[in-house]
């Protein structure tokens, strides 16, 4: 189940330089940003973004040193399952956004699979914030060292809902595998990195900005390895899904571990079709104000990659009319 995190409220409120006494959360205009599980890179990254566009009542103005964020707005981040869930939310208007895998944005719009019920037209996009890489952790007794070694072994391939599980499946695809292969574990990357050291789990998959606590953990709990995913099959999985790109793990991104080359898809920011049009363009305002960026640079090293100019690469579905309107402001649109 979603739920928005409370602390986080707190640390929007306190990032914008909200006195006691001048407002309360309750005046506030809420933007909920539905991200992921807590040990992953969209939560990390959802509370720095929902920092930055946050300017309550009473905040000291961006001029004087406060925050550059939308007045009178809170953002707070909203934990689930993942892309699936983030875009069924969307849609249904339980949440006014959401960080989704350019991949899964993709197979909504379309309604391909795990939406093949109907297709999801109403979302929109907001900003590209950053790649995420595919991961694959195991344990250094599992004698993995590719996907071709899975058959037979225990790997957790993250929730149902999530976008990792939608990635696992095209890769395992892609090498003439299946889930029936081998062990499948249906569980979040913190759940999988304690059943790996209770030598219940060979692995786990998880497609994050790097580096991710669930995946730093195990490297320096259990001197879990990373798997590279570049065999052949890769060549043909790039070809076939443009919003996949080739990507790396850089050397010592993990502590004491060399470069990894593998997958990448783009995480997008998401709105739905009636989200307002002052609002979207008052989000990228804030979000890419200099001393924004300053702030997410500081936070985390995917936040760093938020930028402008890469806003609108592996954009997945139709612009937000809000962020059109930005970007054609900054000269992004030409071409496009």
């Amino acid at each position: 189940m979603a739920a928005v995190d409370r602390r986080t409220l707190l640390l929007a409120l306190a990032a914008a330089g909200l006195a006691g006494g001048s407002g309360s959360a309750r005046a506030e205009r809420i933007l909920r940003i539905a991200t992921g599980g807590i040990a992953g890179t969209y939560y990390v990254v959802g509370s720095l973004v929902a920092a930055v566009v946050s300017a309550p009542e009473g905040a000291r103005p961006c001029a004087r040193g406060g925050s550059c964020g939308v007045p009178g707005l809170v953002a707070v981040v909203v934990s689930s399952h993942g892309s699936v869930a983030n875009i069924e939310m969307i849609e249904a208007g339980t949440v006014e956004s959401g960080f989704v895998q350019a991949d899964t944005a993709h197979f909504a719009r379309a309604g391909l699979p795990p939406f093949a019920d109907r297709p999801r037209r109403r979302l929109r996009g907001l900003a590209k914030l950053y790649n995420e890489t595919l991961h694959l952790c195991v344990r250094p007794d599992s004698g993995i060292r590719s996907v071709y070694d899975l058959p037979g072994k225990r790997i957790a391939v993250d929730e149902e809902g999530s976008g990792t599980l939608v990635d696992v499946r095209l890769v395992l695809a892609a090498y003439g595998l299946d889930e029936r292969d081998f062990e499948a574990h249906y569980v979040k990357p913190v759940e999988a990195l304690a059943r790996m050291r209770d030598g219940a789990l060979d692995g786990f998959f998880v497609v994050a900005g790097h580096p991710t606590p669930s995946v730093v953990e195990a490297v320096t709990a259990l001197r879990a390895v990373l798997v590279p995913v570049d065999d052949p099959p890769v060549a043909t999985l790039l070809e076939r899904w443009p919003f996949f790109v080739a990507d790396r793990i850089p050397a010592d991104a993990y502590p004491g571990r060399p470069e990894v080359r593998t997958l990448g898809v783009g995480a997008l920011w998401l709105v739905r079709d009636d989200f307002g049009e002052e609002l979207a363009y008052g989000l990228l305002r804030a979000l890419f104000h200099p001393s924004s960026r300053e702030l997410l640079a500081r936070g985390h090293p995917r936040a760093a990659d938020i930028r402008p100019e890469t806003a609108l690469d592996s954009m997945t579905v139709p612009l937000h009319p809000g962020a059109a309107r930005y970007y054609a402001e900054h000269g992004l649109l030409d071409g496009r």
